[in-house]
């Protein structure tokens, strides 16, 4: 009963997180609340305790509604006038980490009484965390993203309570108090790249601080995730049970006075260290219960113990279950504890013992984040396991290593030299390693991102495979499976054109039966990596070809190339770039305008006037029609005299939309 309940707890909170429309959170808010009922019904509860369940659940999900990321009312994005995008202030700002670089300048997050809200310098500072600036500037709203595809900062920060950004003109440095934890960590990432490099001592930093206090090599970080391995980088349960483990070691033999120092001393260090993430507190709850339960003599309920960790966390702060990071946290160590053991004895059949257990663990993980992996990225690692179980024996003494190089670069900083000509080449090995891996055929398989409903049929189909208790019921859920994946296969082979603008770069994709052609507006390396982000979460491995409508920069080549089999920056009036079901024209020789046809569909595409101009002196008339600027009124009044055109441009006032057909 226990779980239960705090599986009902948890339910209720998300309910009220959750951004779900009205009728959604009703619809499933009855439904866990009959749920709830039946199952104190079977355990013969009184009607006025079944009445106080009820109550604390809905409490609860006032709770989770009230803490869910929202500008409160003191916020500065509340002193922007909502007919204006920006406003000129002055004011006194605390700064919540170092700067980083970001595009030609750089950014950093910075506290006020009121709130918080970004700052970005041209060109960069070397600013550090705690330093207060007196500042001057225009704030301005975050901006979303343009496609639900294409986050932009909005939404990236809304969990971390920023919603404005400053466009710093001028500033000066009004006081650096002390920050010893920060200088701590400074001190240590700088010692350990100053011995080890910047790839390799810099991996090290991060098997100690996590990678959101140790800025990675873009190529190191983009590695390790497309090898599966992203969770070495992130400070959480796995480094901190290295860590306890070794403490626990050492002091088996000695008594209660020093076991539960030295463990709660460790896991105290490793949280000042990593800092307040959600995954390292989640890792230090469930740390610190597991070993009062150990110590006391008591048998743990595994899953029990996650789940009132994850309670007390969301009770603490509820915008913390849109965390990624969080969620990814919360489903490998559920995998681990209820699929583990299982996976093993099964793999033993066909495997020897050793095999069995090093593969049972990366491969539960892997299986209970894959719904998370294809909600949020549409990417899947394809060698995740084989990586993990390769990786295991380094990334273990590595771990360990890089704990006692940290502590060697605070207390005996010459004893750090000797240490490095040990650790450095595993480092490197390791590194070797993931490259290898995610340099592999296929090494990130783009199945495209799932929708909600989707992926809950298709979590449904399994449930009979996964948890016993719900065989009973296989006969419904298991048709639900197919449903989900013919569903899918419809939405990724269907004609369609898809239109994205964010001012001044328009991308414009055209699919047919699961291939698809890109054309953009822009070719700066911006544009590019946008792109990419649209094709993994289309789930589009190659475009056939790719139409640039700007001259290709000297540098940024691969990139594009990486993108399409094809890529073209300038389409001759007669030319035309084709694969079957897929093709793209000029309209005329005086203009950018385009001739798309996916499939059946053709699209006469004017992204902007120019084309515009040229298209209204050729006459041409019906069919399908998209403008990349807003037209005028008389435009307008003129778009909708011609009979037979369907006509697509952005709201009046936006800078970015998107429109699909």
């Amino acid at each position: 009963m226990p779980l239960l309940l705090l599986c009902g707890a948890l339910a209720a909170l998300s309910l009220g997180v959750l951004p779900l429309p009205l009728a959604a959170r009703t619809a499933l808010a009855v439904l866990l609340g009959l749920l709830q009922l039946y199952g104190c019904s079977r355990r013969g509860w009184p009607l006025l305790r079944r009445l106080a369940l009820l109550l604390a659940l809905l409490l609860l999900g006032t709770w989770g509604w009230i803490g869910r990321p929202h500008p409160l009312a003191a916020d500065p994005v509340h002193w922007i006038p909502a007919a204006q995008r920006s406003v000129p202030v002055q004011l006194q700002a605390g700064l919540l980490q170092d700067t980083r670089p970001m595009g030609e300048g750089c950014a950093v997050l910075a506290e006020l009484p009121q709130g918080r809200l970004r700052l970005r310098f041209r060109p960069c500072p070397q600013l550090q965390q705690g330093w207060r600036l007196q500042l001057e500037g225009r704030l301005q709203r975050l901006r979303s993203g343009p496609h639900p595809l294409l986050p932009g900062a909005a939404e990236r920060l809304a969990g971390k309570g920023v919603w404005s950004e400053l466009q710093v003109e001028r500033w000066s440095l009004i006081a650096r108090p002390p920050t010893p934890l920060a200088d701590l960590r400074r001190r240590i990432a700088a010692e350990l790249r100053r011995v080890g490099g910047e790839q390799q001592g810099g991996l090290l930093a991060a098997l100690v601080l996590g990678q959101a206090m140790v800025p990675l090599p873009l190529s190191v970080k983009e590695a390790f995730r497309a090898a599966g391995l992203s969770h070495a980088l992130a400070a959480s349960g796995f480094h901190l049970s290295v860590l306890l483990g070794a403490v626990l070691l050492l002091t088996r033999r000695a008594s209660a006075l020093v076991r539960w120092p030295a463990a709660f001393g460790a896991m105290a260090l490793f949280g000042l260290l990593a800092g307040g993430q959600a995954s390292v507190v989640r890792a230090l709850l469930m740390g610190a219960m597991a070993f009062v339960l150990k110590e006391s003599g008591r048998r743990s309920r595994p899953l029990a113990l996650l789940l009132l960790c994850l309670l007390l966390m969301l009770l603490w702060r509820p915008s913390w279950l849109l965390d990624v990071g969080f969620q990814l946290s919360a489903a490998a160590t559920a995998g681990l504890i209820l699929s583990a053991g299982p996976l093993e004895e099964r793999l033993g059949l066909w495997l020897p013992s050793w095999a069995a257990g090093a593969m049972a663990i990366p491969l539960a993980a892997s299986l209970w984040t894959l719904p998370l992996q294809l909600l949020h990225f549409g990417v899947v690692p394809s060698y995740a396991v084989l990586a993990n179980v390769l990786a295991a024996p380094l990334l273990t003494p590595l771990t360990l290593g890089a704990m006692a190089m940290a502590l060697t670069a605070v207390l005996l900083p010459p004893l750090l030299a000797a240490m490095a000509f040990l650790l450095v080449p595993l480092a490197q090995l390791l590194l070797a390693l993931v490259q290898l891996m995610a340099g592999l055929p296929l090494a990130q398989l783009p199945i495209g991102r799932l929708g909600p409903l989707l992926l809950l049929l298709a979590l449904a189909g399994l449930l009979p495979w996964w948890l016993p208790a719900a065989r009973r019921w296989r006969l419904l859920l298991l048709p639900l499976l197919p449903l989900a994946l013919g569903l899918r296969l419809w939405q990724q082979s269907r004609d369609q054109l898809l239109l994205v603008r964010q001012a001044p770069r328009q991308w414009i994709v055209a699919r047919h039966q699961g291939r698809a052609g890109l054309v953009s507006l822009k070719a700066d390396p911006s544009s590019c990596r946008r792109a990419e982000q649209l094709a993994q979460g289309l789930g589009i491995a190659r475009f056939d070809w790719l139409l640039l409508l700007d001259p290709l920069p000297a540098e940024p080549k691969g990139c594009w190339s990486r993108l399409a089999l094809t890529t073209v920056d300038r389409l001759l009036p007669q030319q035309r770039l084709r694969s079957p079901g897929l093709e793209v024209s000029r309209l005329s020789a005086d203009s950018q305008g385009l001739l798309l046809s996916a499939g059946r569909q053709r699209w006469q595409v004017l992204p902007d006037r120019q084309a515009w101009w040229s298209w209204r002196r050729q006459g041409r008339g019906g069919g399908s029609l998209w403008l990349g600027f807003v037209p005028t009124a008389r435009e307008r009044r003129e778009l909708q005299s011609r009979r037979g055109l369907a006509a697509w441009w952005p709201p009046a006032g936006s800078t970015s939309g998107w429109h699909q057909s």
